[in-house]
């Protein structure tokens, strides 16, 4: 069902709102930075993202993958939310939501919800990687 969440960074100077279907499934990409930070993640479409405030305390990581801004907030550090930019798939942007940011999540929902693995570390997007366990 879609809901919209509020969410933040854990010290509230980044504050967020998506519509989310959390039931409609979730993602883990093993990737090096995804894998550092343990990232789960719900993808939404901009249209249903919102930045509620503090986008002076962002920072932009860019990495060695050029289309993702991996975004965190500059006093606490926490990553509520990246944004994807696929010129050569889908040619669609999208934003990328770690749903441990996101308040008031229900649990058995998230726990129910299907997980879509990707293995960004072979930048083999469209194939889940052999190991999972991890992620």
């Amino acid at each position: 069902m879609l809901r919209t969440y509020a969410g933040s960074c854990h010290c509230g100077a980044v504050r967020l709102e998506a519509d989310v279907d959390i039931s409609a499934g979730t993602g883990k990409c093993n990737c090096t930075i995804c894998t550092k930070m343990r990232l789960w993640s719900v993808d939404v479409k901009p249209e249903a993202f919102r930045l509620v405030s503090g986008e002076a305390d962002l920072v932009d990581y860019r990495g060695s993958n050029a289309v993702a801004h991996h975004l965190f907030c500059k006093h606490c550090g926490v990553r509520p939310f990246e944004w994807v930019d696929m010129p050569n798939m889908s040619g669609a942007v999208y934003y990328s939501v770690n749903v441990a940011c996101l308040d008031a999540v229900d649990v058995d929902e998230l726990m129910a919800a299907p997980v879509s693995y990707y293995d960004g570390l072979n930048d083999n997007w469209g194939e889940a990687p052999a190991e999972t366990r991890h992620l």
